[in-house]
């Protein structure tokens, strides 16, 4: 019998050694590690006399490994996979510090041998948070699946060497964020794959501060976000992999290096035909990077350039863009606070697309020389916030354009401290927002156009316009007869010496809004000044309409005249009046400025008003005030 046990021994020691279990090795006293289940509940059991009895390990059952170099082998029969999804899974908790070694898919087979993972997220985070972990099992697998090695060694802050990843062919999300935060990580492993799967680096070493060098990215032929944040906020990478391909997919190097403070050089960037998101963010918060990649691209798609290099504040020269037809977004924010850059490259274009330049130069305090802006024709936001904050911007460029859309020049200027004049802006017809903080806080502006020409507003077009230009002395006139909401609020608020302004609107209410068309719009101007308009406009003074302290003036001075009018005259019978020879439309107001009836002109119109009192008829330029 005892020879009998002996031979059994023997043979579960020769099967042990011949399994290549997961193992794990104290490396410290009072180590321990336990699984928590969160769904599924997969088959592990551990050993720690060799492999001789086998326990099974059921979720919050601490196994202590007591003295340092302690071991615990862990095996399993799951063919299905360890984990199923990112809401059912089972990770590791490990207190003190653990080395792993041996394979880790000795979960799956019972003994370490297969290289074929099955099932979608089977190893999802399994190792998430385990800060106690200081080695990575090996992970033999060639043949992968969905997710999964996903979060798999997220957080582990302890983490000093990254496992062999030998699999060629790749699928979606694989390794996304399986070393996210694994600040001590010295080294990122080999990356032999060839064929990419969408996100499947996505994340892969995000905070990893401690790499210096990324490995080689041979695969030439890339997938949607494939290298997505793959390195961002690695702060002591030096150099960037080569990235060979020409033919790009949506998102795949989107934010690859942002905040990669310490990169020095960019690789270069051939391809000439973008896709959606492709380079956005690529090199955001690279601070030490002072030359740009040449950027042949002629065709350009959604967000392509999107923030590409904000926050890049030794770049000094911006890269050529020769694309004529842009794309929604494409340039937005691609300079944001380059604090250094001095000039704007050739943007020649006219044909423009939404947002396609917004805030594409905001914060770059060192830009004094904008190229020309050609275009007749914008779109929504186009020019949104895209010179926010030049405070060094002396001069700017012709704005041509006449077919205007919602947002188009909102905030263009705002905060150009240093802009002394405005361009002309000839539109007629006019949008939504169109004008909107266009020049606001621009505390040197004092030189403006004569007259804004468009007669027509739209809402809130003017509104913050001027705001806090404290060197404004003359606003330009505004020949618009009929206001809309918020058209001019707070259009001249904050303007500290601004002392004249005409309007030839003829009363302050509209469309029956209880909101403003003039809301705060001459809130701390200058406290003595001159406002000229017509004379139906009642006299109201705040904040909201005419200054407190100005000189009213009836008249039209500067303001363009309408049709001409002979002599035409009023003869009244009742409440009923008669006028003769108007030439123009005939509008009649109450002494409070209200708009009674508006008709067409002719040789004699007959007006029938509701009550007695004191009434202003107008006709064109002229004025006259009726007693009935």
């Amino acid at each position: 019998m005892r020879k009998l046990l002996s031979i059994i021994m023997s043979f579960v020691v020769c099967a042990t050694n011949a399994a290549n279990y997961l193992t794990f090795t104290a490396e410290e006293e009072n180590s321990s590690f336990n699984i928590n289940v969160s769904g599924d509940d997969p088959d592990v059991q551990y050993s720690l006399d060799e492999g001789i009895t086998w326990t099974p390990l059921k979720s919050f059952i601490r196994v202590k490994l007591e003295n340092k170099g302690d071991k615990a082998l862990l095996k399993g029969d799951n063919p299905s996979g360890f984990s199923t999804s990112n809401k059912h899974h089972t990770y590791f908790e490990i207190e003190g510090s653990i080395a792993a070694s041996g394979s880790v898919m000795s979960l799956i087979d019972g003994n370490g041998e297969s290289d074929k993972i099955t099932g979608d997220y089977c190893f999802f985070n399994l190792f998430y948070n385990c800060t106690g972990l200081t080695h990575a099992p090996e992970l033999p697998a060639t043949q992968l699946t969905s997710s999964c090695y996903y979060g798999m060694f997220k957080d582990c802050s302890n983490l000093t060497e990254a496992p062999e990843l030998p699999a060629t062919q790749l699928t979606s999300s694989c390794y996304y964020s399986m070393f996210k935060n694994c600040t001590r990580l010295e080294q990122a492993p080999k990356l032999p794959a060839t064929n990419l799967a969408d996100r499947c680096y996505t994340e892969m070493f995000m905070n990893c501060t401690s790499i210096t060098q990324a490995p080689e990215l041979p695969a030439t032929q890339l997938s949607d976000f494939c290298y997505s944040d793959m390195f961002n906020s690695c702060k002591n990478l030096t150099n960037a992999p080569e990235l060979k391909s020409t033919e790009l997919a949506n998102g795949c190097y989107n934010n690859m290096f942002k905040n990669c403070s310490s990169l020095t050089e960019t690789p270069e960037l051939p391809a000439t035909k973008m896709s959606q998101y492709c380079y956005s963010g690529m090199f955001e918060g690279c601070t030490l990077l002072t030359k740009t990649p040449k950027l042949p691209a002629m065709q350009l798609d959604s967000c392509c350039y999107l923030s590409m290099f904000s926050d890049c504040t030794n770049i000094t020269q911006a890269p050529e863009l020769p694309a004529t037809k842009l794309a929604s977004f494409c340039y937005s924010l691609m300079f944001n606070n380059c604090v250094n850059l001095t000039k704007t490259p050739d943007l020649k274009t006219t044909e423009l697309a939404r947002d396609c330049y917004a805030s594409m130069f905001s914060g770059c305090v060192s830009l004094s020389e904008v190229t020309s802006l050609p275009a007749t024709k914008l779109q929504k936001r186009c020019y949104n916030s895209m010179f926010y904050g030049c405070v060094n911007l002396t001069n700017v460029p012709e704005l041509p354009a006449t077919t205007m859309e919602e947002s188009c020049y909102e905030s263009m200027f705002s905060g150009c401290t240093g802009l002394t004049k405005a361009p002309n802006l000839p539109a007629t017809k006019i949008a939504r927002r169109c004008y909107f903080s266009m020049f606001s806080d621009c505390s040197a502006l004092s030189q403006i156009q004569d007259t804004l020409p468009a007669r027509t507003l739209a809402e809130d077009c003017y509104e913050n316009m001027f705001e806090n230009c404290t060197s404004l002395i003359k606003a330009p006139i505004l020949p618009a007869m009929e206001l809309t909401k918020k058209c001019y609020a707070n259009m001249y608020r904050g303007c500290t010496n601004l002392s004249e302004i005409t309007v030839n609107f003829s009363t302050w209410e509209y469309s029956n809004s209880p909101t403003y068309a003039t809301f705060y719009w001459v809130e701390n101007v200058a406290p003595t000044g001159t406002f000229i308009c017509p004379v139906q406009l009642i006299e109201y003074y705040d904040d909201n309409r005419i200054p407190q302290g100005w000189e009213v003036k009836h008249q039209n001075v500067g303001v363009d005249q309408y049709l001409s009018e002979k002599d035409w005259s009023i003869s009244i019978t009742d409440l009923t009046i008669y006028i003769s020879g108007a030439r123009s439309k005939i509008k009649i107001f109450d002494v409070a400025g209200r708009l009674i009836t508006c008709r067409e002109g002719g040789d004699e119109v007959q007006i029938s008003l509701p009550e007695k009192g004191v009434y202003i008829v107008n006709v064109g330029t002229k004025s006259k005030k009726i007693d009935l």
